[in-house]
C-alpha cells in the first residue's frame, strides 16, 4: 500500500498544471465559502489551495528566486504523504507556481519528501538535499539535482541513484533524523552540513561532511547539542558580517563574522550567536539555549520552520518563516487551504553585536499605493485616532513614537525575571500605566468592538528603561473558535537616544510587526467576524495616562501580489 500510495502522488505531482486564476488541478476539490476568501492573504506567499508548511530550499539561480516548500496536493491539513511544491519569482513578491518538483517515487523516500535546503556548488550547480520518509518509516536524508542546469526556472528535477546519502546514525531514533541544512565548504575544500536531531533527550546538529557532495560521513562529534531543548527541527547555520547589514555566502569564514545557529522547537524559532571553530568542528555560543522567554527568538508571534538563503545579486541573506494558522482544522478544511510564508525579510547583525534584526525586503515597495501620513500630532492621553485614506485590511504602516515625558515612566523592578508575553497578557491594551500603551489597533471595527492592538509600553529599570512591544489578540475577533493569544517581547534600544519605531504589514489575516527597526518582530494571524475588507479600520492610540507624541506616520494601500500560474517565456 505504501508504494502504491508513492506512485499515486508521483503521478499526481508529474501531471499537477496550473491554469487561470491560480486555480491548480490536482488537489481535492473544495467547495467555496465565505472563509476561503475573507482570510486569504493579498501579498504573502501561500499557493492557491491545499496545506502548506516549511519554506524548503530558497535561492537565486539565473535571473529568479526560487522557493520549494513543503505541500500535501491533496488536501489543505498535514498529509500523509508530503512533495516539495515549487514556485518562482523575478522580484520575491510576485510569484508563479510551478510543477511540484520532489515527490514519493522510491523506497527511500516513498512515505514522504520532508524539508530540506539547497546548496549552490562551484560552477553554479544547485543541488538539494532533503528528508526522505522510506519504506520503513526512517528519516533518511536523499540528493536532488538539476535534469537541465540551463533551464533558469528548474522545472525538472532528478534524484540521485546513490540515495539515500545519510541514514539515522547509533543512538538516534530513525524518527528523529531530519532537515538538513545549506551545506558550506571549508578551506580543505570539503563540505560540511548539519542534520537536526536528538538523543538521550538532547537537541543537536549532526555534522557530516563530504568531498563530493554525494558521499557523506558522520563526524565524531555534534557541532552543537543543547540539553535544555528536545528535538531541533529546521536548524540553520550561516555567518553574519560585523561590519553591516550586508549578506555573506554560507562558506564564508574570517573574523569579520559570526554565526548564527538557529534551531525550531517548542513552536518557536530560536537562535544563538557565537564562533565557529572548523578546525574542531564545533560552534561555541555566547549564551546558550535556557528553554525560556530569555531567548532569542526571530519572532515571538507565529513564526516556524524558518530559513535563510545568501542572495549574491543584492549582497544580503533573506530570511523565509511559515505562518500557521489560529482557526480549526474543519475550518481550515472548509477554506480549501492553510499555511502562509511571511513576508522575505533581510536580516543582519545588530550594530549592538547582541541580536540579529529583520527588516521586510525593500521589494515590497513597489506594491505600495496610496498614502496617508501624519506628523508631529500630539497623542493626548485616551486619544484614538483614525489613519484615513488606505485600505486597512491590505497596509504597509510605519509610525514614529516621540515621548517627551520618558523620565516621568512607572519604575520596573527586576524585568530579568519577567517573561514579556505574560506580562503582555497581564498589561492588555486596555490597561493604563504612565507610558503606554501606545500604538496601532488594527483590522478594527468603527466601534473597536474587533481590534488587534500592537503597542508599547515604556518603564524605568535599574539605570536604563525598559521598552515592551506587545500583540493583543484578545479582542481581534468576535468569533469563540480562534486563538487569540497575546504576543510580547522585549525592544533592545534605549529611548533616551532613539524614538520608538513600529512597523506593521497588515493583509486580512496576517500582521507582520516590526518594532525598534526591525530588532523585535511578532507576527499574529487574527480573523476578524465584522473588521473584514473594506470594513477594517486603522487606528493610533494612546492609553497612557501620560501624552505621546506621533513624530511621523505613514501608511500606504497595499496592491495585491501576482501569484499564480506560470508565465510563458
Amino acid at each position: 500500500m505504501e508504494i502504491f500510495a508513492g506512485l499515486i502522488v508521483l503521478l499526481a505531482c508529474c501531471c499537477s498544471l496550473l491554469i487561470s486564476n491560480g486555480n491548480e488541478i490536482g488537489g481535492c476539490s473544495q467547495k467555496n465559502n465565505i472563509f476561503q476568501y475573507t482570510y486569504r492573504t493579498s501579498y504573502h506567499f501561500q499557493p492557491s489551495r491545499n496545506w502548506i508548511n516549511d519554506p524548503n530550499g530558497p535561492m537565486y539561480y539565473k535571473g529568479f528566486y526560487h522557493l520549494f516548500y513543503q505541500y500535501n496536493p491533496f488536501g489543505a491539513v498535514f498529509g500523509d504523504v508530503m512533495i516539495w511544491g515549487h514556485s518562482a519569482s523575478s522580484d520575491l513578491i510576485n510569484w508563479f507556481h510551478l510543477n511540484h518538483a520532489i515527490c514519493p517515487s522510491e523506497p527511500y523516500d516513498i512515505n514522504s519528501c520532508w524539508s530540506g535546503s539547497t546548496t549552490i556548488l562551484p560552477g553554479s550547480k544547485p543541488f538539494i538535499l532533503y528528508t526522505g520518509i522510506d519504506a520503513n518509516g526512517r528519516q533518511v536524508q536523499n540528493l536532488a539535482m538539476p535534469k537541465n542546469l540551463s533551464d533558469p526556472l528548474l522545472k525538472e528535477w532528478v534524484k540521485f541513484s546513490g540515495n539515500p546519502v545519510m541514514t539515522p546514525p547509533n543512538g538516534v531514533k530513525m524518527d528523529d533524523f531530519r532537515d538538513p541544512t545549506t551545506a558550506w565548504q571549508g578551506s580543505d575544500g570539503e563540505w560540511r552540513v548539519i542534520v537536526g536531531s536528538q538523543s538521550n533527550n538532547q537537541g543537536m546538529a549532526i555534522l557530516y561532511r563530504s568531498k563530493d557532495f554525494m558521499h557523506w560521513t558522520k563526524f565524531q562529534n555534534p557541532l552543537y547539542s543543547s540539553e535544555r531543548t528536545g528535538m531541533w527541527e529546521c536548524p540553520d547555520f550561516y555567518p553574519v558580517s560585523i561590519n553591516g547589514t550586508n549578506g555573506v555566502d554560507t562558506s564564508v569564514l574570517n573574523p569579520s563574522v559570526k554565526h548564527v545557529m538557529k534551531a525550531s522547537f517548542n513552536s518557536h524559532d530560536y537562535y544563538m550567536l557565537g564562533t565557529y571553530n572548523p578546525q574542531m568542528e564545533k560552534f561555541f555560543p555566547y549564551t546558550d539555549f535556557e528553554g525560556t522567554s530569555s531567548d532569542l527568538r526571530y519572532d515571538y508571534g507565529k513564526f516556524y520552520a524558518s530559513k535563510t538563503f545568501f542572495d549574491n545579486i543584492k549582497n544580503r541573506r533573506i530570511l523565509w518563516g511559515w505562518v500557521n494558522e489560529s482557526d480549526s482544522r474543519q475550518d481550515d478544511i472548509e477554506k480549501g487551504w492553510s499555511g502562509v510564508q511571511s513576508i522575505p525579510r533581510q536580516i543582519w547583525l545588530d550594530i549592538n553585536g547582541k541580536q540579529l534584526v529583520q527588516w521586510p525586503v525593500e521589494e515590497i515597495e513597489t506594491l505600495r499605493g496610496k498614502q496617508a501620513s501624519i506628523n508631529d500630532k500630539k497623542l493626548k492621553s485616551g486619544s484614538v485616532f483614525e489613519v484615513s485614506g488606505i485600505t486597512a485590511s491590505q497596509v504597509d504602516v510605519e509610525v514614529v513614537f516621540e515621548l517627551p515625558e520618558l523620565e516621568e515612566a512607572d519604575e520596573f523592578i527586576n524585568p530579568g525575571l519577567v517573561d514579556p508575553q505574560l506580562l503582555c497578557n497581564d498589561k492588555n491594551a486596555l490597561i493604563s500605566s504612565r507610558l503606554g500603551p501606545f500604538g496601532l489597533l488594527a483590522l478594527a471595527t468603527e466601534e473597536l468592538t474587533e481590534q488587534t492592538a500592537i503597542f508599547f509600553q515604556i518603564f524605568r529599570g535599574h539605570n536604563r528603561f525598559v521598552v515592551l512591544m506587545c500583540s493583543d489578540q484578545s479582542r481581534s475577533s468576535l468569533r469563540k473558535d480562534v486563538d487569540k493569544t497575546t504576543y510580547g517581547a522585549f525592544v533592545d534600544i534605549d529611548p533616551r537616544r532613539e524614538k520608538i519605531s513600529l512597523r506593521s504589514l497588515i493583509d486580512h489575516s496576517m500582521i507582520e510587526s516590526f518594532g525598534g527597526g526591525g530588532r523585535t518582530c511578532i507576527t499574529s494571524r487574527v480573523y476578524p467576524q465584522l473588521a473584514t475588507d473594506k470594513a477594517a479600520h486603522l487606528y493610533i492610540f494612546n492609553n497612557g495616562t501620560l501624552g505621546v507624541v506621533i513624530s511621523s506616520l505613514n501608511a500606504w494601500s497595499i496592491n495585491k501580489a501576482l501569484i499564480g500560474e506560470e508565465e510563458s517565456f
